[in-house]
């Protein structure tokens, strides 16, 4: 017959595991909520483990150089293990890029005390029109911090199939005219220029929210190094069910040891 004692331990041993890895996969799997790929260039798969997988490819946003408000000429490339927020603009805009830029610089504010995180870039789309002079008034029109937002002109042609081409701009905002690109969204691109989102530029709820994931993607890890605790996931019912059959044996133990000292003082 079994004692109420060793029928707890038995209890504890079985539900110890199970509690402790329901847990882990109630917690953790959304613990932290990255913001989606959007665009890819290819979808294969690969071997992992001995396990078929899909394996993609996320369309990374090629280079572009141009040249910003001081007249240097600069690229993305110059930008490696940062974040990128970037939109679409023209100082002679009499609509929305006043509005856009106000909200940008909003979210440059809120990341004064960490400038190296995020670089903030504003292409014009009217180069034509768009002087050095004119872009360095505009900037300083809105009394931004020049170190990392950037007012950028260059060719015509390479900035719009940057936007259509790489950005993807049309997709992201369907009613934008190609001929002449005017979108109120701001655009996230993750360390390895990934498009990781769009974001209206008058809506607080979508700046809010993107004021959050700019220090989301800063904590995501490369695939090709993932965390410890990652690998372990797939092995963790063995892990708990280990230690609740140690602490059950434990107990036994302990058990048995008392029963022995009683009789012997018996």
């Amino acid at each position: 017959m079994i004692k109420k004692g060793s029928l707890l331990s038995l209890l504890i041993a079985i539900l110890f595991p199970l509690i402790g890895y329901w847990m882990v996969q109630r917690y953790s799997k959304d613990a932290v909520h990255m913001p989606p790929h959007y665009f890819y260039d290819s979808v294969g798969t690969t071997t992992k483990r001995g396990k078929t997988v899909n394996d993609t490819l996320w369309h990374k946003v090629r280079n572009i150089n141009l040249v910003n408000q001081f007249g240097k000429k600069v690229s993305l490339d110059e930008l490696s293990g940062k974040i990128i927020v970037l939109d679409f603009f023209f100082t002679r805009c009499p609509s929305i890029c006043p509005g856009m830029t106000k909200s940008m610089k909003k979210l440059q504010t809120s990341y004064e005390k960490n400038p190296d995180i995020v670089q903030f870039i504003s292409i014009s789309v009217d180069p034509e029109h768009d002087s050095i002079p004119q872009l360095r008034k505009f900037a300083d029109r809105f009394n931004i911090n020049h170190d990392n937002w950037w007012f950028v002109t260059g060719e015509k042609k390479d900035i719009y199939d940057f936007a259509l081409n790489e950005i993807k701009a049309s997709i992201a905002d369907t009613e934008v005219d190609t001929a002449f690109i005017h979108t109120e969204n701001f655009f996230l691109l993750d360390t390895n220029r990934v498009v990781r989102g769009w974001y209206n530029g008058f809506d607080t709820l979508k700046q809010a929210q993107l004021a959050r994931d700019i220090p989301t993607l800063m904590l995501e890890k490369d695939k090709k190094s993932p965390s410890i605790f990652r690998e372990f996931i797939p092995i963790l019912p063995v892990i708990f069910f280990g230690i609740g059959l140690t602490i059950l044996a434990v107990t036994l133990l302990n058990r048995n040891k008392k029963q022995k000292n009683a009789s012997t003082n018996i």
